[in-house]
């Protein structure tokens, strides 16, 4: 059936990467399996299973690769015997007749599924994290660049002191930092769960290994130096913990929420008209309004990553109602949210890193919302400099309001401009100060310390540089990443 007349997840066809796609394919997955059963067969060879044979071991090696012909015999062994595993026993054997009664001695479907799937987590994490340090990297270069230009802040949605441009990005940097931080614990305490029998037991090695336990233990360690893990879980039952699936579904909600919380900010700068994301030449806001130019990058952010935030709920539930040493109601939902929780996490990496990497700042326009509310913010300071020439700061304060109060409503009501200034270098009280009353105004008195706290975080020997040490060679090839569609 051509893929226009049955259903595709748009995570595929339109958001995620192709290596991301590719890691969790059929293809990739039924091959992994086969890739298992040579290394557990090679294992028992080498210690001392005299049943397999070297030209078994070939047999397999030759047939890693699961073909398409093989893709329609696990199709129709699966339509007969309802079990996967045992569909593609039967497939490999059919593809390998010298591998015939060696394939899977000992072991339990979870020997396949279960450690093919920490492979590919292990593997997803690890094209997860350097996309993850470029968007931090991105965000780095353009803090330092805006660590001087004031804008103003907001709280409660409401005018409150300026900061500036770069120091507000330090915040969305410091938030991507604790997410590289989890991401990264949870990727370097994974571990693989080897040859441990149906129920975690590993009754069946101890019969086929005549009770040499030595034995036992050095086949897992074999298993984790084919496929690249420090060690075993030290206790699995038929399944390695389902607590596993969750503590990284809950890393990577963390970052969905973080990145939900950035491209929110640059929608709400966009609507201000002092920052915007990127927009192509070509691109079209509005198939009614043509002049539109919306944020749909930063829109399209927030939306995958809502999904991605609560996509904690179903691993919790999945690990919570997992009976005993394992039932099987663990199997059809993980099929669909381990892939897609990666699919979601790259697709906004992927959003994420072409946004920050093209962001736009309108200077003018923010000076032009400072001079809005900068009058008022300097109010303190002006009255402050009026005591120090003598006038009573009680006197002051009043004649203050009085003159915020007409500013108000002159724009509020009637939709003019802020003109708290002109009026105070118009009023006679206020004459002490009038040659003062423009650097009052100056922004940069009112950020603080913000170029000095950004260049402290992000700028050369800061935390920032410190954690993207480890991701130097990957940021020095790495282009912005581009949307698909």
């Amino acid at each position: 059936m051509p893929s226009y007349d049955s259903y595709e997840t748009p995570l595929g066809s339109r958001y995620a990467s192709r290596e991301m796609l590719r890691l969790f394919s059929a293809r990739e997955r039924a091959t992994t399996w086969r890739i298992l059963w040579l290394w557990l067969a090679e294992a028992e060879k080498e210690l001392g299973l005299s049943q397999i044979s070297d030209k078994a071991i070939e047999a397999i090696r030759a047939n890693v690769v699961v073909s398409d012909q093989a893709f329609k015999a696990i199709a129709e062994e699966e339509r007969i015997r309802r079990h996967d595993v045992v569909a593609h026993i039967k497939a490999l054997e059919a593809d390998a007749p010298d591998a015939a009664g060696i394939i899977h001695v000992g072991v339990t479907s979870c020997f396949v599924t279960d450690n093919a799937g920490l492979i590919f987590l292990r593997d997803a994490l690890q094209m997860i994290l350097p996309k993850l340090a470029k968007v931090i990297h991105n965000l780095k270069q353009f803090a330092l660049k805006y660590k001087d230009l004031p804008t103003l802040g907001f709280t409660h949605y409401q005018a409150a002191q300026p900061i500036t441009v770069g120091r507000r990005a330090a915040q969305w940097i410091q938030d991507l930092v604790m997410d590289l931080e989890d991401i990264e614990y949870v990727q370097a305490n994974l571990k693989f769960r080897g040859a441990q029998g149906t129920t975690g037991t590993q009754a069946s090695f101890m019969e086929i290994f005549q009770g040499d336990t030595s034995k036992i233990n050095r086949l897992n360690e074999i298993l984790c130096e084919k496929a690249g893990f420090p060690a075993t879980y030290d206790i699995s039952t038929q399944t390695y913990s389902r607590k596993v699936d969750l503590r990284i579904a809950n890393a990577l909600a963390s970052f969905g929420a973080t990145a939900i919380h950035i491209a929110t900010d640059i929608r709400h700068l966009a609507h201000d008209k002092v920052l915007d994301e990127p927009h192509e030449a070509t691109q079209t806001g509005s198939s009614a309004m043509s002049y539109k130019m919306n944020p749909m990058r930063s829109e399209r952010i927030c939306s995958l990553g809502r999904k991605l935030k609560y996509i904690t709920a179903d691993f919790a539930d999945t690990y919570a109602d997992q009976w005993l040493e394992r039932t099987l109601d663990d199997s059809g939902i993980r099929r669909i949210d381990l892939p897609e929780m990666f699919l979601l996490a790259d697709a906004l990496l992927i959003g994420l890193d072409n946004v920050t990497d093209g962001l736009i700042v309108f200077p003018a326009m923010i000076k032009a919302q400072l001079n809005e509310e900068l009058p008022f913010m300097a109010t303190e300071n002006i009255m402050m400099k009026l005591v120090s020439h003598g006038v009573s700061r009680q006197e002051a304060h009043e004649r203050i309001r009085i003159l915020s109060r007409e500013t108000i409503h002159v724009v509020r009501v009637e939709g003019g401009k802020n003109d708290l200034a002109d009026r105070m270098k118009r009023d006679e009280f206020f004459k002490p100060i009038w040659h003062e009353i423009d650097s009052l105004l100056d922004a940069k008195l009112f950020v603080g310390r913000s170029a000095e706290i950004v260049e402290r975080y992000a700028g050369p020997g800061g935390a920032v540089e410190g954690k993207l040490g480890k991701y130097d060679e990957y940021l020095l090839s790495a282009t912005t990443a581009q949307l698909s569609l």
